[in-house]
């Protein structure tokens, strides 16, 4: 899986490079949401920008690391979702769950 990480203002930023994000390659990013709130990281925003299509593995890899941030209180925030993509969120009732933001540098500000 292709994924980048950025961090700015405290709050570390994971571009999920890919097209999908299912049963395939969603446990990746399951571990590197992981790693960054066990490595002491306490703001983590997913940007999803790329991603045209979700499953419920993808759901699932970011619902883990939703509850891991809240064991290491932190925060877990998604941003830039295509309209596909907020419509599994919303079919799910988990936009209720997430902080959801249209852009990366909205979600950045709303850390602070």
């Amino acid at each position: 899986m292709n994924l980048q990480n950025e961090t700015r203002n405290d709050v570390v930023i994971i571009y999920v490079k890919e097209e999908r994000l299912d049963a395939h390659n969603s446990s990746e990013l399951k571990s590197a949401v992981q790693k960054l709130f066990e490595d002491g990281k306490k703001n983590v925003l997913v940007d999803l920008r790329d991603v045209r299509f979700i499953d419920s593995s993808g759901l699932g890899a970011l619902v883990s690391g939703f509850k891991n941030a809240i064991s290491h209180q932190g925060n877990l925030k998604l941003s830039s979702l295509q309209s596909q993509v907020k419509s599994m969120f919303e079919l799910t009732r988990l936009h209720r769950v997430f902080e959801i933001f249209p852009s990366t540098s909205e979600a950045i500000d709303n850390f602070q």
